[in-house]
């Protein structure tokens, strides 16, 4: 066991890193204000892209750190680092090197947090109010048991005392939402109608996928 961590290692840290550009993928560029939600994604090889998106992902990071002080954009799955096609369960994309999934921005107090709420960054969501569209009920209802399966994945639920940020959640998408290469982002209907989100760029993901009010997706062209 030990000789495959090792040789894991070994091949994650040096190995990787020299073959991936030939797939056209490198990792994901973190910085001061761009972050995995956890060491997870580093260690399993699921933080690369395509070198487009790593551009989207410094741009957007720079400008919410510009409007909202010492708040990064934290990153969930990205893509494995090479093969078209080769699937990143439970995804049923991101196998392309222009997937990528976001984390939603939270409030302590009245005060934006980069804490979230759950240790893999998936699982606790956001979900809609008694006077919001209900389409989580909706798809459960056509027998789709896999849409709210992410609440299994959550590895832990932390930081209860936090709340999602409207203002934060939606600068973030927007910001999102106005580079050229991004080709659509999904988010939950009853968060888009409570962000007030008119971009045609915002889609809905269909039944058949699971929920998006614990994390936002977006992709490149």
């Amino acid at each position: 066991m030990l000789t495959f961590i090792v040789s894991y290692a070994i091949i994650s840290l040096f190995v990787l890193p020299k073959l991936v550009p030939f797939f056209g993928r490198e990792k994901i560029k973190n910085s001061e204000y761009l972050q995995p939600n956890s060491f997870v994604y580093l260690i399993t090889n699921r933080n690369y892209v395509v070198p487009e998106l790593n551009n989207v992902l410094s741009e957007v990071s720079q400008e919410l750190h510009k409007k909202h002080k010492g708040i990064k954009l934290v990153y969930l799955d990205a893509n494995f680092p090479f093969l078209d096609g080769f699937p990143l369960l439970p995804h049923l994309s991101h196998n392309d090197g222009k997937k990528i999934d976001i984390s939603l921005i939270y409030e302590d107090g009245n005060l934006l947090t980069n804490k979230k709420k759950s240790i893999s960054g998936y699982g606790v969501f956001s979900g809609p109010t008694k006077k919001e569209h209900d389409q989580i009920s909706v798809c459960k209802k056509r027998g789709k048991w896999q849409y709210d399966f992410p609440k299994y994945l959550t590895f832990g639920s932390i930081n209860k005392d936090i709340h999602l940020s409207n203002k934060g959640t939606r600068f973030l998408i927007n910001t999102i939402l106005k580079q050229k290469e991004v080709q659509k982002l999904f988010v939950e209907p009853h968060l888009k109608s409570r962000l007030r989100l008119r971009n045609k760029k915002v889609r809905y993901h269909g039944c058949q996928a699971v929920r998006h009010d614990d994390h936002i997706h977006f992709q490149i062209y």
